[in-house]
């Protein structure tokens, strides 16, 4: 007697299994040596936390200059792009602001962090997860709501026009033109 031959898709399914059972095992065994290094870790910053306090402070600080910074640089070059009177006669003024505010917001998470993380044993602190969260949150509201204002969708600002809003500039028999030395259009 002869056994019936399975389908193709019994024989995917049971690779599907298996491939997921391998990932599994191979997650449990990536995360357990992870963990334990993170605890260690952890460990070692609670012991010498006076020292790394002010190192945890500064890097906030540098986390808040960048996200606010990129953040407030989108948003002049939108101002820029929708309302160029105003912003070429307030340009001075508006990036003032833009550098006011994005140091101030930094300075000011950098410096509550620190202040969060002056007892180790009241760690986690709430100050400090405030602080953090608000620190990582604000550039995403402002980006949206900046998004939401202009009559633009989603959360990341993309500058990349998509291809058939690109000028394509073609030669007199109709191919694309590279733009080098020896195209019809150079020097123009």
């Amino acid at each position: 007697m002869q056994a019936e031959p399975k389908p193709a898709a019994a024989g995917t399914n049971q690779r599907s299994r298996r491939r997921v059972r391998e990932y599994v095992l191979l997650t449990l065994g990536v995360l357990t040596p992870i963990g334990i290094l993170a605890v260690n870790a952890s460990a070692f910053v609670m012991v010498h936390l006076d020292a790394f306090r002010l190192i945890i402070a500064g890097l906030a600080l540098l986390s808040g200059l960048v996200l606010n910074g990129l953040t407030a640089w989108w948003l002049l070059r939108l101002a820029s792009l929708h309302a160029p009177p105003l912003f070429r006669e307030y340009r001075t003024w508006a990036i003032g602001a833009a550098v006011l505010i994005v140091a101030l917001t930094a300075a000011g998470g950098g410096y509550l962090t620190y202040l969060g993380m002056r007892d180790p044993r009241h760690l986690p602190d709430s100050l400090s997860v405030v602080v953090a969260a608000f620190m990582l949150l604000l550039p995403f509201a402002v980006t949206f709501a900046g998004r939401r204002m202009a009559g633009l969708g989603g959360i990341i600002p993309v500058d990349e026009p998509t291809p058939r809003d690109k000028p394509h500039r073609t030669s007199p028999s109709r191919r694309p033109l590279r733009g080098g030395p020896t195209s019809p259009q150079a020097g123009k």
